[in-house]
């Protein structure tokens, strides 16, 4: 297909997906309430480049597309803010909407390995911030590759049990989202195995980044959710690109999610999102575009 085919193509699906959510939907509405358990999210670091110009009509167009749930990014502890809009401000805009954030990744790595007392400021804010736009739960999303020793596994285990207790006291959730680093061997031991094992599981539960698992692990993410399915409170959801091995559009890779979602045990599930990280057909909403019309269409009958 030639270049220019292909962008029309792509075009169209974008528009498409678009008109489908804002006419098509409403008419089977019943049906979607009947079948559909959880809200179909969007983890917003997958427009970021969107957010960044125009947050209030990104969040706009991706309601129009069929996202009802956000999972934020880039909260600033010192204005308490995200997006540039104070908390409070930011949850009026949702409520607008009539959209929500059930889930916020945090900068928790940029803390580690100071003081405790540091840290533990910066989870005040982060439940101050969390709290005001009504998330449920708070999620450590990455560490720093000059901490990925197992040594340092070991205290960041420890570390999760003192931030998640401190998260429930405050009537909050704590989660903690893998990527592919804690699922390097180092001599016969794992990060995401000590993180398992030595972390209480009523303080701290997972977010379970599907794509990330595939590629890392030697588990597939069925048998990583049998291991104690109530822990996996969350799931990304996002596809492989089938040559390359980075991120795709839904349905464009080669993860069978059909046969995992219909498979895997989803009686811990609360929430999901979808995500793209980048490598985009086009651009970053016209991706999300496509990964929803394919979801709705293909895999959401299964959440």
């Amino acid at each position: 297909m030639s270049p220019q085919k292909l962008n029309s193509r792509r075009n169209f699906l974008y528009k498409s997906a678009i008109i489908m959510s804002g006419m098509a939907l409403p008419l089977s509405g019943c049906q979607l309430a009947t079948s559909k358990k959880h809200k179909m999210g969007l983890q917003l670091f997958t427009i970021r480049d969107a957010m960044a110009k125009d947050p209030l009509g990104s969040l706009k167009q991706a309601k129009m597309m069929g996202y009802e749930d956000f999972e934020t990014y880039g909260y600033d502890p010192e204005t308490n803010q995200y997006y540039g809009f104070d908390s409070k401000v930011f949850k009026e805009l949702l409520d607008d909407l009539d959209l929500g954030t059930s889930s916020g990744h945090y900068d928790f790595s940029n803390y580690f390995g100071k003081p405790t007392d540091q840290m533990m400021r910066y989870v005040d804010h982060c439940i101050i911030g969390a709290d005001a736009i009504g998330q449920d739960y708070i999620t450590w999303p990455w560490l720093h590759p000059d901490f990925r020793s197992i040594e340092n596994y070991k205290k960041l285990a420890g570390l999760l049990n003192v931030i998640g207790e401190h998260v429930d006291k405050a009537g909050l959730g704590f989660a903690y989202h893998n990527h592919d680093f804690e699922f390097i061997d180092h001599n016969g031991e794992q990060g995401y195995e000590i993180i398992f094992n030595q972390t209480d599981s009523s303080l701290v539960k997972f977010q379970l980044d599907m794509y990330w698992v595939v590629h890392s692990s030697k588990l597939s993410p069925i048998e990583l959710v049998q291991k104690q399915p109530d822990r996996f409170v969350m799931w990304h959801i996002k596809d492989m690109d089938k040559v390359t091995r980075d991120y795709s559009e839904l349905g464009n890779g080669s993860i069978d999610y059909e046969k995992m979602l219909s498979e895997i045990d989803q009686s811990g599930l609360q929430y999901y999102f979808l995500e793209q990280g980048g490598n985009f057909t086009e651009s970053s909403m016209k991706s999300i575009a496509e990964s929803a019309a394919y979801f709705k269409k293909n895999l959401q009958k299964y959440l």
